[in-house]
């Protein structure tokens, strides 16, 4: 708790003086108490953002859901089974030498309590190579009744009792995703649903040791341009840093992935990568406070290529933020077809996210080129109505 002494000044007389002449006396000080929460876990939150938000390194996002971790199984022929979801994991946290490029990774639930397929805790092997595990926390966006076909994000029941669990099991951060349709409005609605409940899942995190990523997503889908995008991250930034700042959550101890500014997926003015980061930077600078530590950009249904080239675009100067990566599928796509279910082919996959994973490296220091790189990693992934 703490207190602070405001000066307040009246600038009109009491009604009964209101016919009486002003007298040239100095106004009283109005004493006035405010409450700061501080959570017990500060300097260990401002710690673990750091470490996160560390030059070079950004996020691997291996969070999917037992049902969507399924489709990309079928995408290769292999069924949804625990079987081959832990394999595909060991796959992903093994790489020797990925905690160069890595600094944290985002586990769905099952991940975080699971083993790899040679009996070792995923948790241990991450922390090992010197990354941060990380929990996805959210239960999943539901239809938001009175709006225009739009969603909000479940799961602050019982939030602040997962995430004490979470942290005893060894995670140190986590992620709230929720989602804006530029399409379907947004309305006012959903902008103020997802920026509350944003806030909310932050408040709630710090006070359990975990830093919060706030993930304010801004739909690829539609046929906007750029300056739409621009204008709707505007208000949905603004809004939940707002509420942020009413819920009392420490600016130093979280992390944001948002989206970067581009157009629609069906707008038929593409924007080239130093667009991307113009209108990106702008933003940022226009309504993200120095204090926070890091903006891990998610992908979003960019290629692999296009998420690498946008990055290393914003980070041509120098930034109030460590400005960074969080992907997912912009780091797993080559690496999974690569990987095909085939225990011979675990090595070749590797070196693919490694790949990835120096790639996007190099773009947070602002020295990446694209020489050489495959047409498969400019494939395009964007997936309408994206779920996890």
């Amino acid at each position: 708790m703490a207190s602070a002494t405001l000066l307040k000044s009246s600038f009109l007389p009491k009604k009964a003086e209101w016919g009486a002449t002003r007298q040239a006396a100095t106004p009283k000080p109005v004493t006035v108490s405010m409450v700061v929460r501080a959570s017990a876990y500060a300097d260990e939150l401002v710690q673990t953002a750091k470490t996160i938000a560390s030059p070079g390194r950004g996020i691997l996002a291996m969070d999917e859901s037992n049902a969507t971790c399924g489709k990309r199984l079928d995408s290769i022929g292999l069924e949804n089974t625990e079987a081959n979801r832990q394999a595909y994991r060991t796959l992903l946290v093994t790489p020797p030498g990925l905690g160069q490029y890595i600094s944290g990774a985002i586990l769905f639930e099952e991940t975080l309590y699971q083993s790899t397929v040679d009996g070792k805790k995923i948790v241990d092997i991450l922390v090992e190579q010197g990354i941060v595990p990380g929990i996805k926390v959210d239960k999943g966006l539901v239809p938001l009744v009175g709006s225009n076909n739009e969603s909000w994000c479940q799961g602050l029941d019982g939030l602040a009792s997962r995430e004490a669990a979470y942290y005893q099991q060894g995670a140190r951060f986590a992620k709230w995703r929720t989602v804006v349709s530029i399409p379907n409005g947004p309305s006012e609605l959903a902008v103020k649903e997802a920026a509350w409940g944003l806030a909310r899942y932050a408040a709630i995190s710090q006070d359990n040791g975990l830093v919060p990523i706030v993930e304010p997503e801004i739909l690829l889908d539609g046929e906007h341009g750029i300056d739409r995008t621009f204008e709707v991250a505007q208000k949905v930034w603004a809004e939940t840093f707002y509420y942020m700042a009413e819920n009392n959550v420490m600016f130093e101890g979280i992390l944001l992935k948002p989206s970067m500014v581009t157009p629609g997926a069906e707008c038929k003015d593409r924007a080239t990568p130093e667009q991307v980061a113009d209108y990106t930077l702008k933003l940022l600078h226009r309504r993200i406070p120095p204090a926070v530590p890091g903006i891990m950009f998610l992908s979003g249904g960019q290629s692999e290529v296009e998420a690498t080239q946008n990055l290393n675009a914003m980070n041509q100067g120098p930034n109030p933020w460590h400005v960074s990566f969080s992907y997912a599928r912009a780091l797993q796509n080559t690496c999974l077809k690569t990987w095909g279910g085939r225990p011979e082919n675990v090595k070749a996959a590797q070196d693919a996210l490694l790949l990835r994973a120096k790639a996007n490296s190099l773009a947070q220091l602002g020295k990446y080129t694209s020489d050489g790189e495959a047409a498969e990693a400019q494939e395009g992934m964007f997936v309408k109505n994206y779920s996890y």
